[in-house]
C-alpha cells in the first residue's frame, strides 16, 4: 500500500477545505447584488403618462413642494411627510367606479401599517370645489381614515393636478387644470423618504397591493442599512 499517496491526498483534502471555507464566501459577496427599488424618473415613465416640460429629466426627479387641506381643515404640506415613506392616490368622494376599491385597498393598507410610524398615506381630490373639509371629514369617517395617517385632501385645483402631471406621473389625460379639466387614474404611487418615485401600482388590484408590500420591505431594508 502507497503510504505517500494518502498522505498527498490528506493534504489536498485539507486544502480544499480551508480553500472552500475561505473562497465560497468571498465569491457568495461578489456575486450578490443587493435588490434594491429602481428611483423612477421621468425618462423611466410611459411617455403618456409624463408632462412633456418633465419628459427630459433623467435624474434627481421629487415631489414638488405642496400646500393642501386634509379632513380636519389642516394644511398639510411637505413638511408632514419629512423623513416618512408615502403611498399617494387621487380620487373623488362622488366617484362610484375605481375609487370603491382604491379606498379599501388603501384602507387595508393603513390598516396593516398602523403601527408603523414611518409610513404615511396621501390622497388628493381631483374634485376640490365638490370635496370641502365637510364632504371629506364625512368621507374619512365612512372609510376608516387614521387621523394623522393619512390625510385626503382638497385645494386648489390647478395645484392639485399640476402635482398628478408634474410629480407624481399619474394621469394620461392632457389638461391645464381649469374648469373643464378631469383626470382619474387608479394609480397608487410609493414615494420614500427623500420625495423620489419608488413604485407604481394599480390601486384596484389585490396582485399589485402584495407587490406594494413586497416592495416596501426593499425599501425598509435599504433605509435600515444606511
Amino acid at each position: 500500500m502507497d503510504v505517500s499517496f494518502f498522505k498527498k491526498s490528506k493534504s489536498l483534502l485539507i486544502f480544499l477545505i480551508v480553500f472552500s471555507a475561505v473562497s465560497l464566501p468571498v465569491f457568495y459577496h461578489l456575486l450578490k447584488v443587493d435588490k434594491k427599488l429602481k428611483v423612477y424618473n421621468p425618462v423611466d415613465v410611459n411617455p403618456s403618462l409624463v408632462h412633456e416640460s418633465i419628459r427630459h429629466i433623467t435624474r434627481d426627479h421629487t415631489i414638488a413642494n405642496f400646500e393642501l387641506i386634509n379632513q380636519n381643515g389642516k394644511t398639510i404640506t411637505q413638511k408632514d411627510y419629512k423623513n416618512k415613506i408615502y403611498i399617494a392616490d387621487f380620487f373623488f368622494t362622488r366617484c362610484t367606479n375605481i375609487c370603491i376599491a382604491m379606498a379599501y385597498n388603501m384602507n387595508e393598507l393603513q390598516e396593516y401599517y398602523k403601527n408603523d410610524d414611518d409610513i404615511m398615506f396621501l390622497s388628493h381630490s381631483v374634485t376640490p370645489v365638490i370635496d370641502s373639509v365637510s364632504v371629506l371629514r364625512k368621507y374619512a369617517d365612512e372609510k376608516g381614515v387614521i387621523d394623522g395617517k393619512w390625510n385626503v385632501t382638497t385645494g386648489p385645483k390647478k395645484h392639485i393636478y399640476e402635482l398628478a402631471r408634474k410629480s407624481y406621473m399619474a394621469v394620461i389625460e392632457e389638461g391645464d387644470g381649469g374648469e373643464d379639466d378631469f383626470i382619474h387614474t387608479e394609480q397608487f404611487i410609493l414615494v420614500d423618504k427623500e420625495r423620489r418615485i419608488r413604485g407604481f401600482y394599480d390601486g384596484t388590484d389585490k396582485k399589485d397591493m402584495e407587490k406594494l408590500k413586497e416592495d416596501m420591505i426593499l425599501l425598509k431594508e435599504e433605509y435600515a442599512s444606511k
